[in-house]
């Protein structure tokens, strides 16, 4: 076995230091690129994770390099031991982070900050609330905008995702732009990709580049900065001068970031993804209750982990829905 101070590096030499956990499947909304029309099976209670679990997998995750955790779903904040999970990670020295659809916040608020949880991604895929409705088949937008209100009015760090999908939201764009005039925000547009159930194809997606052209049909060259990127980006970060936010774009399909990722992920059934488009995954919720070590596990799947998006290195091979068909749906990975 690998000594336990590299397990978390990949043949690539890539460090795995970023782990998200799911802590449930279900979610209070049914956005269509996330939750196949007719739902999912959801994994029995008594198959998911318990408090305990998440928190001694993560520990061992934590021992071997891991600094930042990011909570998710699901809606992570449906959870009912929610806090109880929060307080337990706190114990251990890393970053904490939650992704969440907004509509809990105002609940959860107090434990966030109790715990430090300090940096939220919200998911926010249009500015119209009729939109909201037709993609989330919820009238919930006036509760998300309240609560991202709150977040900021309580100084936390909030980055808007937005996942873009022609002739649906991509005349948004430049709104979605503008709005980080006013409020200090990142927006984050998210290209659409391929999960179960979720009817990809590429005609639907807005690429960086259509993205990057429309910006600069509204604004000059000279107010459009290019921010210094995150080590271990998933965004490439931009600014309009002047304005107090800036956004960015997430290009999985069209320009992937994969020579510097960092992240794993573990499913709210405790099995480990080493990357977002794979389709195997290694299951240590099953070995950990049996008492054996998942140390060994761990190693064998982050050395198994592919150079480029699982092995689909081309567009062609993207565009196979063969490859990436009995994938998990979003929901049933983590956002």
């Amino acid at each position: 076995m690998t000594t336990s101070n590299t397990i978390l590096t990949d043949g690539f030499g890539r460090k795995h230091n970023y782990l998200r956990i799911s802590l449930l499947e279900k979610c209070n909304l049914r956005c269509t690129y996330c939750m196949p029309a007719d739902g999912i099976a959801l994994s029995p209670k008594a198959s998911l994770m318990t408090a305990e679990e998440i928190f001694a997998i993560a520990e061992t995750f934590v021992k071997n390099g891991v600094d930042k955790i990011r909570l998710t779903g699901g809606e992570p904040l449906l959870r009912k031991d929610f806090p109880e999970i929060v307080s337990k990670l706190s114990d251990l020295n890393v970053s904490l982070s939650i992704t969440t659809n907004g509509i809990l916040i105002d609940r959860h608020i107090d434990v966030l900050k109790q715990f430090k949880v300090k940096k939220i991604n919200l998911s926010l895929d249009t500015l119209v609330s009729s939109k909201f409705h037709t993609i989330t088949l919820r009238d919930q937008f006036e509760k998300v905008i309240d609560n991202l209100h709150l977040l900021l009015n309580n100084d936390f760090e909030v980055k808007v995702n937005v996942v873009l999908m022609k002739g649906f939201n991509d005349n948004e764009i430049i709104d979605f732009v503008k709005l980080t005039q006013f409020i200090p925000i990142s927006v984050r547009f998210i290209e659409f990709m391929p999960f179960a159930g979720n009817d990809w194809d590429r005609s639907k997606m807005v690429s960086q580049k259509e993205i990057l052209s429309l910006v600069e049909t509204q604004f000059s060259a000279g107010d459009i900065q290019k921010l210094e990127d995150e080590k271990n980006f998933t965004a490439r970060t931009y600014k309009i001068k002047g304005f107090q936010g800036n956004f960015g774009i997430i290009s999985s399909i069209t320009n992937p970031f994969c020579d510097s990722c960092n992240r794993i992920r573990l499913t709210a059934d405790g099995k480990i993804k080493n990357c977002l488009f794979s389709n195997s995954e290694t299951d240590l919720l099953t070995a950990f209750r049996n008492g054996e070590s998942i140390e060994s596990l761990i190693s064998e799947s982050i050395q198994n982990k592919k150079k480029v998006r699982a092995g689909m290195a081309t567009v062609s091979e993207i565009n196979d829905p063969t490859l990436h068909f009995d994938n998990r749906s979003m929901i049933a990975i983590g956002g």
